[in-house]
This record gives C-alpha cells, sequence and structure tokens, in this order.
C-alpha cells in the first residue's frame, strides 16, 4: 500500500469546501491513517517550500498559506498518489478540467484547493515534516 500527504489548503478551508472535496475524494478507496489541523508556522513552510524559498514568490505563498489553518491527512491506498493527482486535476487550476477538483473551486497556481505529494519519494519526505511517527496510525 502506498501513501501520501495531503493539505487541504486555506482557500478550501475558508470556502468551506472540505466537505466536499473529501466526498470527491471518497471516489476511490483510501484509508485515513493520520489527520490533523494546524497553522503552518515559518520552519514548516520553508521546509515544505525548500524547493522555492529562494524564489521571488515565496513570500506570496507563504501568506496565503499562513491566511487560515489547514488540515492535514495522510492517506494510503493501492496507486494512492496518481490517484489522488488524478482527482485534483493539474496544479494551475484555471487549466484544470471541469469535473476536477481543481477545476471545480481552484481558481490558480496556489488557490488551488490541496497539495498532495507528487511521487513515493515526496510523500515519504512530506509525511516526515507535518507527522510524528506517533500521529500515524
Amino acid at each position: 500500500m502506498e501513501k501520501t500527504l495531503i493539505i487541504f489548503k486555506p482557500d478550501c478551508i475558508k470556502k468551506n469546501l472540505l466537505g466536499k472535496v473529501i466526498n470527491r475524494l471518497q471516489m476511490i478507496e483510501f484509508k485515513i491513517i493520520a489527520c490533523k489541523m494546524i497553522e503552518l508556522n515559518d520552519e514548516l513552510l520553508k521546509k515544505h517550500y525548500s524547493h522555492i524559498f529562494n524564489k521571488s514568490f515565496y513570500h506570496d505563498v507563504k501568506n496565503f498559506m499562513q491566511s487560515s489553518s489547514v488540515i492535514l491527512m495522510v492517506l494510503e491506498g493501492k496507486e494512492i498518489i496518481s490517484k489522488i493527482r488524478d482527482l485534483l486535476g493539474p496544479t494551475d487550476s484555471s487549466i484544470a478540467k471541469k469535473g476536477t477538483i481543481r477545476g471545480d473551486w481552484g481558481l490558480n497556481k496556489m488557490e488551488n484547493i490541496a497539495h498532495a505529494s507528487d511521487s513515493h519519494k515526496n510523500a515519504i519526505l512530506e509525511i516526515d515534516i507535518f507527522f510524528k511517527k506517533n500521529e500515524i496510525f
């Protein structure tokens, strides 16, 4: 079984879409093995966005991700990484097809409802950033 991290971003929380998004995700089989609501601090954001930390737009990403609490989940299932990403649609919501989560509710590359790990390697790294071993069941 594969694991993935999903972050329900501030736009998802502010628009009260969490239930609808989870309902859509339930089209595939998975098990929630960790879940929590947090406010993202600078340290967590710097670790998670280390690949863009030195980019000019990082400040905008940081401000957006700290504009409300987020909900983090670790999901487990067969081919969960690719299945979740297919349901989400492309990162840029403005080009995502209707019927995908981002196509239906997202606005752009940043306000795109949720983040999901894009590979097995990144899933392991991202889960370790946000969850302690004893928080995963």
